[in-house]
C-alpha cells in the first residue's frame, strides 16, 4: 500500500498501519490460496489477530481492548483487506457492528461479562438478516417470546458473517409483530444456549474464507438479562450499528481496490512487449493513473467519513456515500487489474482473481448499492429543505 500523507494519518497511525500490513503480509498472504480453496479462514490465523488487538480496537483498556478509535479500526479493515478480504470482514463485522453495539447499548454487567472475551478469544456475529428480510430489513419473522425467566427466540437468520466461528450473536428479534418495527429487540446470544444451531453454511463465489451462515433459533431460550438495550428499540440499534458499519465495508472495499492495484502495477513494470515496460505505454498509463485516482477518492471519502463519526459529528450521509462510491471502486480497480496483468490474471495463480471475486459484495452487504442511494437522497432533500 502507497504511505498515505502526513496530512491525513498522524505518526501513530502510519505506524499502527504499518504494524497490520506487516502482519498481512507475512502471516495472511501465504495462507490467502488455500483459505479460499476450502472456503474457510485459518483457524491457526484467528488467536493472532486477537494478539495483535484488532479484535477490539475500541474496547477500552479496562476489558483487554486496546482503547484506540473508530479510525484506528477502520485502518486495520483496509490494510488486511489489501491481502484478503475475507480476514478484513472477519476483524470489521468484530470492531465496526458487534463490538460497538456491545459499547453503546450494554448494560455495565453485559460489558463486563462479554467485552473481555471479545478482546481475547471470543469471535462476534451480527444477525439481522432473514430470507425475506434484506434490504426490508424490519420485515423479519423470527419472534422473540416473554417467559418466566428471560425469552424464548424461534425462526432463522440468513447470510450471517462470522456465523461459523462465533462464540457470541446480537440477534434481532420481534417480540410483538402488531407493533412491527417498533416491536424489534436485540438479544445477546451465546453458541451453546439451548434451540440455537448453526445451520447451512453458503458457498459463495467471494470472500469465501468469510464464513456465511444459516443459524437456526428453535425455542432458543435467552436469559433477560441478554436483552441488549431497551424492549423495542433493536430498530434503531440496527440502525445505527449499520451506519457506522458501513464505513467499516468502505475500508474494505478500498484496501481490496490497493491490493490489486499494487499488484497490476507491480506486474505492468516487469512484464515486457515490445521492447519496454507495458506500464509505459501510454493506453495503460492513462488506465492506471485513473484507477489510480478513483482509490484515493474512495480512501478519503471512507477517511472523512469515520473521522466524523469520532468527532461525534453527523455522518450517516457520508458514510453512505463512502460505501457506494468505494464499492464501484473496488469492482473497476479489480477488473481493470485482471485486464491490466492480461491472461495470467485470469488465472487462480494470479491474486487478481481473487480480488476481482471479492469485490462484487461490496454492492450487496451492509445495505446494497441502491439503499445507500436512497439514503443519500432522502438526506439531501431533508437538507434542501431545511434551507428554505
Amino acid at each position: 500500500m502507497t504511505a498515505r500523507p502526513l496530512t491525513v494519518l498522524s505518526e501513530d497511525e502510519q505506524i499502527f498501519q504499518k504494524a497490520v500490513l506487516d502482519f498481512a503480509r507475512s502471516k495472511v498472504a501465504p495462507r490467502v490460496h488455500a483459505m479460499d480453496a476450502a472456503a474457510k479462514i485459518d483457524l491457526d490465523l484467528i488467536p493472532a489477530l486477537f494478539e495483535l488487538g484488532l479484535m477490539g480496537v475500541e474496547v477500552p483498556e479496562r476489558f483487554g481492548g486496546a482503547e484506540s478509535s473508530f479510525f484506528t479500526a477502520i485502518l486495520a479493515v483496509e490494510a488486511l483487506a489489501t491481502v484478503d478480504p475475507s480476514v478484513s470482514v472477519f476483524v470489521d463485522v468484530q470492531n465496526t457492528l458487534v463490538n460497538n453495539a456491545i459499547l453503546r447499548w450494554g448494560t455495565e454487567a453485559q460489558q463486563a461479562k462479554y467485552l473481555p472475551r471479545m478482546c481475547s478469544e471470543w469471535v462476534g456475529s451480527y444477525c439481522l438478516s432473514e430470507a425475506g428480510s434484506g434490504s426490508d430489513a424490519f420485515a423479519l419473522k423470527t419472534r422473540a417470546e416473554k417467559t418466566a425467566d428471560g425469552w424464548r427466540l424461534t425462526g432463522s437468520k440468513l447470510w450471517i458473517t462470522n456465523g461459523a466461528e462465533a462464540s457470541l450473536y446480537i440477534v434481532l428479534a420481534n417480540v410483538d409483530a402488531a407493533q412491527g418495527y417498533k416491536g424489534i429487540t436485540a438479544f445477546l446470544v451465546e453458541r451453546d444456549f439451548a434451540g440455537f444451531a448453526v445451520g447451512k453454511k453458503e458457498d459463495k463465489l467471494g470472500i469465501r474464507a468469510s464464513s456465511t451462515v444459516e443459524l437456526l433459533l428453535d425455542g432458543c431460550h435467552v436469559p433477560e438479562e441478554n436483552v441488549l438495550g431497551p424492549v423495542g428499540q433493536g430498530y434503531k440499534i440496527a440502525i445505527e450499528t449499520l451506519n457506522e458499519g458501513r464505513i467499516g465495508i468502505g475500508a474494505q472495499m478500498i484496501g481490496l481496490a490497493q491490493g490489486a492495484f499494487d499488484y497490476a502495477l507491480g506486474y505492468m513494470l516487469e512484464r515486457k512487449q515490445f521492447g519496454q515496460p507495458i506500464a509505459e505505454f501510454q493506453g495503460l498509463e492513462f488506465q492506471y493513473a485513473q484507477v489510480a485516482t478513483e482509490i484515493e477518492a474512495a480512501r478519503l471519502m471512507v477517511y472523512n467519513a469515520a473521522r466524523l463519526k469520532d468527532a461525534g459529528l453527523p455522518f450517516v450521509k457520508e458514510a453512505a456515500m463512502a460505501k457506494l462510491f468505494a464499492s464501484q471502486v473496488a469492482e473497476r480497480a479489480a477488473s481493470m487489474a485482471v485486464e491490466f496483468v492480461g491472461g495470467v490474471g485470469f488465472t487462480k495463480e494470479y491474486p487478481v482473481e481473487k480480488f476481482f471475486r471479492d469485490s462484487k459484495i461490496g454492492k450487496i452487504y451492509e445495505g446494497t448499492s441502491n439503499m445507500q442511494l436512497s439514503t443519500i437522497g432522502k438526506l439531501l432533500r431533508k437538507a434542501a429543505l431545511s434551507r428554505k
